[in-house]
């Protein structure tokens, strides 16, 4: 219905307060677009900022201890119960990386588009399990395998040694030859 079909002829001021009051009711709701646009934009941050620590620092972070420091633990341990408990959490460690990436590869797509501005449903559920079995996976690490480690390559003083410079060579960029 068109507004012209809407106006009371008989009380024209009465067309101007109910006109007063819709624009009214809409620069309300303009006024609330600032304070909707922080948490806009704190989103759309926070999903730039996971996409690069995901990529960057998470998955180079399993690398590092599936290529450098489980193998130095594994060939340090002694053999028989110790080598087996070193083993079994390897492999426990090691499924968790894949199964943790696997659940990053599913969100990002998501989270792509919230950086680009773009709506997107990003599943609290899955966010949710994403963290808490993150949380999980670091404190076995922190509890139980780093502890081991220290105790293992401990022993020798040649092994840390040999790992830190794995690692530091690793980390290192690779500069172009000299002409």
């Amino acid at each position: 219905m068109s507004q012209s079909s809407t106006l009371d002829t008989d009380q024209p001021l009465d067309n101007f307060s109910q006109c007063h009051a819709g624009i009214l009711t809409q620069l309300d709701h303009f006024q609330e677009l600032p304070a909707l646009l922080a948490p806009m934009m704190r989103a759309h941050q926070i999903a730039a900022n996971m996409i690069h620590f995901f990529r960057a620092t998470a998955f180079e972070h399993h690398q590092d201890e599936e290529r450098e420091l489980f193998p130095a633990v594994l060939d340090s341990s002694q053999a028989g119960e110790e080598h087996e408990r070193v083993k079994t959490l390897i492999d426990v460690l090691t499924r968790e990386h894949r199964a943790l990436e696997k659940q990053w590869i599913e969100l990002e797509p998501q989270l792509r588009k919230l950086t680009k501005g773009q709506p997107a449903k990003v599943d609290p559920e899955a966010v949710r399990q994403l963290v808490d079995q993150y949380r999980e996976h670091a404190r076995l690490e922190e509890m139980e395998f780093l502890p081991l480690s220290e105790k293992i390559l401990g022993r020798n003083s040649n092994h840390m040694a040999a790992l830190g410079l794995s690692l530091h060579m690793r980390h290192q960029r690779t500069l172009p030859p000299y002409i």
